[in-house]
């Protein structure tokens, strides 16, 4: 069986239930049948307010509150019309007790689950290729690890925007794309893990569902749910040629305030995609005052601006998901440096000089495995590249995430560093001019 063929496999035929027998007539009078009402529907901001409820205790994976919120995703995901993946609707994977993270967090060995739905493209070759439109739906449970509230540990961290705002916008946009099904088939990926490196996404692309190659493009929604001013912030626009022009068309008509920002990379789950060559987009509504704090709950809100995203969305994915031709990805290495934006990679703020280097977060061999380098970073300028394993920094032994920050901050900009790499089974010294983010 090759290996495109999956997504056919997994269409699930349609059982048409038999009408009603037509009653027999022998001159009496039929009671009228009483229509039962249909049960209410469920809106964005009820998926908002049940996923950011006390009760899941702020969705840390591994949690018991996650578990929760990830059953209610998948049936949220089937109530609106998709079907569950090869597999079901849960992808598990476990925290490795290597990880950077665990160190911190203390979660080695706890198990998350992307929970994953499927709307099957209606072209029989077409279908073979998929959009993926994810969102994480993890938090950070009752605070410490991650958290900007000093005195909040022990305290639930609900996550209103960050990310049930998201995850809710999944549910919104498969509602309707179903009624309307696309060429190509949209894969829709609730992640877990996010909150602590990307794991979740991270295992997907270790472990695809369906082929990486059939992968039209990734579209991140992280944070969607505070707009302020129609100020929109999109990420990875310069992944894909077709990119620029084609939001510009779709804003023509939406009439935000649109930022947007080339590099692939960044503190979300699109970076997962991006470092196995996929084109992305991140849409994001910005930081804001609750950012990883208690007091990022559901009565905040802008669910006027949540409804302009969700239909910009949809088109995008609409439009993505009917291309006669594929996306045109682009090597960010051989172009320009792209413009910094108002946010970094969750795992280097505050570093005293700046690499460029994207740390894999799943595991920890020894040193700090890249994922990939920022283009036009020193890191990049250097000869870093992905899979290299930083095992030393000047004088610095590198043994870990938290030792490469603490060697950075150790430099100043424009410093001239070795750095001692393993590269396979070679290992090597490149030198690196460290910068400041941005320059």
């Amino acid at each position: 069986m090759t290996a495109t063929s999956l997504i056919s496999i997994a269409l699930a035929m349609a059982v048409v239930a038999p009408g009603p027998l037509a009653a027999l007539q022998f001159g009496t009078q039929q009671t009228p049948a009483v229509a039962t009402p249909a049960p209410p529907r469920v809106t964005a901001i009820d998926d908002i307010r049940h996923l950011s409820d006390d009760r899941l205790g702020g969705r840390m994976t591994g949690s018991a509150g996650a578990d929760s919120a990830a059953a209610y995703l998948a049936r949220r995901f089937e109530q609106v019309g998709l079907q569950s993946a090869a597999g079901g609707w849960f992808q598990t994977f476990t925290v490795a007790k290597e990880a950077p993270v665990a160190q911190h967090a203390h979660v080695g060995g706890l198990r998350g689950k992307n929970v994953i739905g499927l709307l099957p493209g209606r072209d029989p070759v077409l279908r073979n290729e998929t959009v993926i439109v994810g969102a994480h739906y993890d938090h950070l449970g009752l605070g410490g690890f991650g958290s900007l509230d000093p005195d909040s540990t022990g305290k639930v961290h609900n996550g209103a925007d960050d990310n049930a705002s998201g995850a809710a916008m999944l549910i919104r946009i498969a509602e309707r794309l179903a009624h309307s099904p696309p060429a190509r088939t949209v894969l829709f990926i609730a992640f877990s893990g996010e909150e602590l490196g990307l794991l979740g996404s991270a295992h997907y692309v270790k472990e695809p569902i369906y082929p990486l190659s059939g992968i039209m493009a990734m579209i991140n929604l992280d944070m969607v749910g505070r707009m302020r001013d129609k100020r929109l912030i999109v990420y990875g626009v310069r992944t894909a040629r077709e990119f620029p022009t084609l939001l510009d068309s779709l804003n023509w008509h939406a009439g935000f305030d649109l930022k947007a920002l080339g590099d692939g990379y960044g503190p979300s789950d699109q970076s997962s995609f991006y470092a196995v060559g996929r084109p992305v987009l991140h849409l994001f509504t910005d930081l804001h005052e609750d950012y990883h704090r208690t007091t990022d709950d559901w009565q905040k809100i802008n669910l006027e601006g949540f409804d302009r995203l969700s239909d910009f969305t949809l088109g995008l994915v609409t439009a993505l998901a009917n291309r006669h031709t594929r996306l045109t990805p682009v090597d960010l290495a051989a172009e320009p440096a792209p413009a910094v934006g108002s946010t970094t990679t969750a795992v280097t703020p505050g570093y005293g000089a700046y690499l460029g280097t994207i740390p894999d977060m799943t595991d920890n061999p020894g040193g700090v495995r890249l994922v990939g380098v920022r283009a036009g970073s020193p890191a990049e300028k250097a000869g870093l590249r992905g899979d290299d394993i930083i095992t030393r920094i000047g004088h610095a032994l590198v043994p870990d995430l938290q030792a490469m920050t603490d060697a950075l901050r150790s430099h100043k900009p424009g410093d001239t560093v070795d750095i001692v790499i393993r590269r396979g089974p070679q290992v090597t010294t490149v030198r690196a001019t460290l910068g400041t983010r941005g320059g």
